[in-house]
Parts: structure tokens; sequence; C-alpha cells
């Protein structure tokens, strides 16, 4: 951005924004040119702060006025570099709308600002004996997770992002602030926005408030660890417990190189095979029966080892090996940069699928792990890489293309919940073939002049010259 536009546009922004509001501050820019991913670092020319939907609305008809690129930033958690300013622009940043607006018990809803957190809602939410379901790992922002819509452990009983979303209060290009729901919770009325907005990555307009399904928290709750000899017996199991009804909460797969990565990282000394983490919610009375089911199933597939816990603390414990698992490679390779794959398939083609990647690993001489929420489909391969040496980028990156390739030939996704961002570009035509081209029409109706978070999702030619 040129020097006297850029002074231009802060003049404009301190119209309506105060000094706080508004950064050019190399560090800050930054913080805010980069995500968790391994995509290389791009700096905004600018980063605000807002605190109302108002504002976003003028930084938007600012943006329209200048050809600026807008890009909306949560807390930087994404993994395919969805926050990265490619073209530089303004970042928005949502971390002052961060409020709890509402929680509407009796109708099991919560209203949001887009800055809150995952466990900052929860927080809020056991108050009045709720929570909310999604959990991506990180603690991530809900506009954000609604940005790209985030599912992780508990979708197998629960659903994703999309799923829990009632209405969505958006900042369109032009400035204009509309909602795409109601607090309904069914409608035949319309085209479904919500459906539209939520995975749009910020392509097509700011979220500045949610209104979300909330859940009571359950009355029992019972975990479990079952060791196997293969992967392939470990996700057939997972198979004859979903077909047999069982109400899984969370069910993970951590295979026997991650295993291993578990023990050495937080000193335990859990069997190193193929291990599924499964969680059960109910009341006491019905999980004992499911509970003793699942053992029957899990021990007809060649289970070795299966322990269960019930206390709160216990728990944790249990699903500390899963949830630090990233830490626990990143630990054990100083130096090196961890790319975290995404792909999910139909779960008939899961195991397969998961052998794989596993042989592909081993081919390309790549360290990582894979974990996968078996439940539905969708696994991730743990991949570290020195970001300074060419060919094993090089390799972490046809690794990544040949598991992807794997899942598209089998009906599935190149990404089952990560997201597009910048990543995921190259195989859109691939997966998607006609119906992109009606999604670039949508993209090209909401922002005719490709400003918000160009180059992520959906990728178009910028119209307008950005200086």
């Amino acid at each position: 951005m040129a020097i006297l536009q850029q002074e231009k546009i802060l003049h404009n922004l301190a119209e309506f924004l105060t000094s706080e509001q508004i950064s050019v501050n190399e560090t800050i820019k930054e913080l805010h040119g980069r995500d968790e991913s391994y995509h290389a670092m791009q700096l905004p020319d600018i980063v605000v702060f807002p605190e109302t939907a108002e504002q976003v609305s003028s930084i938007m008809k600012l943006s329209q006025q200048h050809a600026i690129p807008i890009i909306p930033f949560g807390l930087g958690s994404s993994l395919e570099g969805h926050v990265i300013p490619e073209q530089g622009g303004i970042t928005i940043d949502f971390s002052l709308m961060n409020k709890v607006l509402h929680v509407d018990a009796e109708d099991f809803l919560v209203t949001v600002q887009p800055g809150v957190t995952r466990t900052q809602l929860n927080k809020e939410l056991k108050k009045h004996g709720l929570f909310f379901t999604v959990d991506p790992g990180a603690d991530a922002t809900l506009g954000g997770m609604a940005a790209t819509n985030a599912s992780g452990t508990t979708s197998v009983k629960y659903g994703v992002m999309r799923d829990q979303v009632r209405d969505l209060e958006v900042v369109m290009a032009d400035g204009t602030i509309l909602h795409t729901g109601n607090k309904a919770a069914k409608s035949s009325s319309g085209l479904h926005l919500n459906g539209l907005f939520v995975g749009s990555e910020g392509t097509l307009g700011c979220f500045t408030e949610l209104t979300l399904k909330v859940y009571g928290i359950p009355e029992f709750i019972t975990a479990a660890r079952a060791s196997f000899p293969t992967v392939t017996d470990a996700v057939e199991a997972v198979v004859s417990i979903l077909q047999a009804g069982i109400p899984i909460a969370r069910v993970e797969l951590v295979d026997e190189q991650s295993m291993r990565q578990v023990n050495d990282y937080n000193e335990t000394a859990y069997l190193e095979k193929p291990t599924l983490f499964l969680e059960f919610h109910g009341n006491e009375a019905g999980l004992q029966q499911d509970v003793e089911f699942m053992e029957e199933i899990v021990q007809g597939h060649a289970c070795e080892d299966i322990a269960f816990e019930t206390d709160t603390a216990a728990r944790n414990q249990l699903w500390e090996a899963r949830h630090t698992l990233a830490y626990a490679y990143i630990h054990s390779y100083p130096g090196k940069k961890m790319m975290v794959t995404d792909v999910c398939l139909p779960i008939s083609e899961l195991a397969g699928a998961v052998g794989h990647a596993r042989e592909n690993l081993q081919a390309l001489g790549l360290p990582g792990g894979i974990v996968g929420h078996v439940g539905d489909g969708n696994f991730h391969a743990l991949i570290m890489m020195n970001m300074e040496d060419g060919d094993e980028v090089a390799r972490a990156q046809e690794f990544n293309g040949r598991i992807v390739e794997y899942a598209l030939e089998r009906g599935g996704t190149c990404t089952g919940e990560h997201g597009v961002g910048l990543g995921k570009q190259k195989y859109q035509q691939q997966e998607h073939g006609a119906a992109l081209g009606v999604m670039e029409k949508i993209k090209q109706a909401l922002d005719p002049h490709n400003l918000l978070n160009p180059g992520k999702n959906i990728k178009l030619e910028t119209k307008e010259t950005i200086k």
C-alpha cells in the first residue's frame, strides 16, 4: 500500500475508531500475518479492532471506496493460511467483540459476538447446566469456527459447526448488516443462508454475531481407551459400534507411532499400538448397557487392552494423550514446523486411507503420525518438516497431495474441517467440478470487487488494482 494511500485510510479510520483500535505497529502486523499453518507469513498494512457491527460496516465501506482487501481475524489458530493477507490490506481483529450476549436456556440457544472463545463460552454456559459441543482442539473463537465450519472430537454425536448455527449477523462487502436465520428450530422459508455463510472463510462477509445451539451437560460420562493390533482392526471396531447404534460422543484414533510420542511426552506407559479413545454421554443406567455392549464388540475385533474412566480428573488425564499429541511431536522435533493434513472419506474407506497414508509417510521418509475423528471418517497426518529444507518441504507437499487424491477418488473431500484457505485451493476444481462455477458466481455477486479475504476458499481474479 502506498504511503499516501495508507495515510488517507488511517485518517478515514480515525473518524469512527479510536487510536487504540488502529495499529500499524510491525509486531502487531506480524501477529496478524500468519496462523498455525506452515504457509509463509504476509503482513497486513493496517490492523483494526472494532467493537460494534456498525464499526465493521464502516470499515467495509472504506474497503470498497479505496479497493482495499479485508481479512477477518479471530485468534489465528487456523491451519491452512486463512488469515494470511496475501495482498496486504486491512485485517479486522475481532478480539474486542468478545461478549456472550444472551443465554436462552429454555430454548437451548446462546447469542455471542465472534471473538468469544469456545472455553469462554462453556465457562458461561456451565452456570446454566449447558455446554457447547464443537471441540476443534484449539481454543478458537466462535466466529473463526463458523468461518471454517469447524468440527472436531464430538461431531460424531452432535454434528459440526454448521449444525449448531441458527442465525448469523453478517456485514456484507458493501457495509450492509443482515441476519441469515432466526431462532426457530427449522424453517422452509427462503434459501438456507446459514449454510452458505458457515464455511465461507470470510470471503462473503464478516460475522459480528452468532446464535448457536447448545446442549444440556450429560448426566453421566464414561471414557475408554482401547488398543488394537492394527489400524484396520480399530477402524472396523468403530464401524461395528456405529452399526450397533451405540451413541458414541467421541471416538478418536491414535496410531502406533503417535502413541509412542504420547508416552515420551507425557511420561505415560500406554500400550504402543493403534488406540481408540472413546467417550459416551447419557444416563448412568443406559450407559452401562452401552459400554458393556461396546466392550463385547471391540473384543470381537482383536482388542488387546481396554480401560474405562468415569471420574472427571481421570477422564481428563485419559484425553490428555489425544489433546497434547501435536505438542508431543513439536517437542520431539525442535526447529521443525508441523504440517497437519486433513481429509475425510466415507467411513467404509477409512481403514484403507489410513493404511495408505502410513505407507506413504514411510516411503517418503517423513516423520509423523496419524490421528482421526474416525466416527465420521475424518483423519489427519501430523508431519514434521524443516522449512529450510526444500526437498523435505516438497516431500511433505507430495504426501499431502497423495492422501487428498486417494480421498477424492473414493468419494471423499480434501478437507473435513480445516477448510480450504490457501493450502487446498489446487483441489477445488477436481472435487467440485461444475459446482465450483456456481460458488464463483455467488462470490462475484456478493463481493464483486473480490476484496473479502481474496485468494481464500473461492479464488477469483481481483478486478480492482490494489495499491
